[in-house]
């Protein structure tokens, strides 16, 4: 418990840290509100509780034993001396691969890869233009000598300008609208597959699968709505209209620190893995104790050993403490199995009342390893 506060304090102080943050940027983008549309207040705060929501769970996830290991871990090994170079020149690849491509989901199914890509580029379109103009952080003025242009004012300072009616303009003031086309598609993908994938059914919840889903699409048709309602329609219905898009805006925001979408902000740390897998495929192997074939990477293992140890789990073997040859971790998969089919054999035999027999160069892993320490609290943190 005392451990656990320390975690929650530190994890809650970073999320007032973000939030105080984010809060003081909106008054200083908008030179103190003056560019602040109190129309769009509501947002304003769904958005800073989600800064506080995220934060606090990231920070707690990244204080979680196997999270901790790997990110700093990962750092390490990144910047260490003999790797740096490497390092550096497979960062922009990764970035462009994993990110902008998706280039791991389109290994597994292109039907998933079309969706996550629609989906991921038509939201973040969407929060580079709402976010800012929420924010105050840019907002258009038309020059005093020439009323068929605007420029655009970023954190106060003036920028560039672009004609009304021009192609530019066209696609800055329907921003919006690209990104909800996008979104929309990507949505329609994704239901399809999950009405018609049966592996997908097996395994779907609706508050985990469906609701991000419902939300997006909730989020993107209204918002075309209300550009159809002042475009075509005069403003029918637009104040009603204006009302449900908030509403489904907002409660997405606050939503967004609890379900599917905080993967969104976990998926970064998935870099760091990708160089730790670099270095242990060319460092030193861990080699089994049993068969003496190596079968994983050294540093991998002993850094499981390090997590299982701060978890509350002891896979400590006779004669094997002090010597980290002398751990559980050290048997390869094969191996592994191997006991397991050798302990039911003798299991059967014993049953049965035969003589119980041994296979020879073959280890008994279960006869070897002392009885695990795994505490009740230690099973629950894990």
């Amino acid at each position: 418990m005392p451990s656990l506060n320390r975690e929650t304090v530190r994890a809650g102080a970073q999320g007032v840290a973000a939030t105080l943050l984010v809060a003081a940027l909106i008054a200083i983008g908008s030179r103190n509100l003056a560019h602040f549309d109190a129309a769009l207040v509501g947002y304003t705060f769904a958005t800073l509780f989600a800064v506080f929501g995220i934060t606090y769970r990231y920070s707690m996830w990244l204080q979680r034993p196997p999270t901790a290991l790997y990110w700093r871990r990962g750092w390490q090994v990144f910047f260490s001396r003999d790797r740096l170079l490497a390092s550096l020149a497979a960062w922009p690849k990764r970035v462009v691969g994993v990110f902008a491509i998706n280039n791991f989901i389109f290994r597994r199914s292109r039907t998933r890869w079309a969706a996550h890509w629609l989906i991921m580029w038509g939201c973040l379109l969407a929060a580079a233009i709402t976010f800012p103009l929420v924010f105050g952080w840019i907002h258009f003025q038309t020059p005093a000598d020439d009323f068929e242009r605007y420029r655009v004012y970023v954190f106060g300072f003036p920028t560039f300008s672009f004609r009304i009616g021009s192609v530019l303009g066209g696609l800055i003031f329907h921003g919006l609208v690209w990104a909800s086309f996008l979104v929309i598609a990507g949505v329609m993908i994704a239901m399809r597959r999950r009405m018609r994938d049966r592996g997908a059914e097996a395994v779907q919840q609706f508050g985990e699968d469906f609701l991000p889903l419902i939300l997006l699409f909730a989020v993107s048709i209204t918002g075309l709505m209300l550009t159809a309602s002042y475009t075509w329609m005069r403003g029918y219905a637009y104040d009603f209209l204006a009302i449900v898009h908030a509403a489904c805006v907002i409660f997405t925001l606050l939503w967004l620190p609890f379900g599917k979408f905080f993967h969104i902000f976990q998926r970064p740390a998935q870099l760091g893995v990708a160089f730790y897998k670099d270095a242990g495929r060319s460092g030193e192997q861990a080699v089994c104790r049993n068969c003496s074939q190596p079968f994983a990477s050294k540093m991998h293992v002993e850094d499981l050993i390090l997590v299982e140890r701060a978890l509350g789990y002891s896979y400590e073997m006779p004669g094997g403490r002090g010597d980290p040859a002398g751990h559980y971790q050290y048997i390869c998969p094969r191996c592994r199995r191997l006991s397991m089919a050798l302990a039911q054999g003798r299991l059967w035999q014993a049953g049965r009342g035969r003589e119980v027999t041994d296979r020879p160069g073959i280890v008994d892993v279960a006869e070897m390893m002392e009885p695990a320490s795994a505490p009740a609290a230690a099973n629950e943190r894990a």
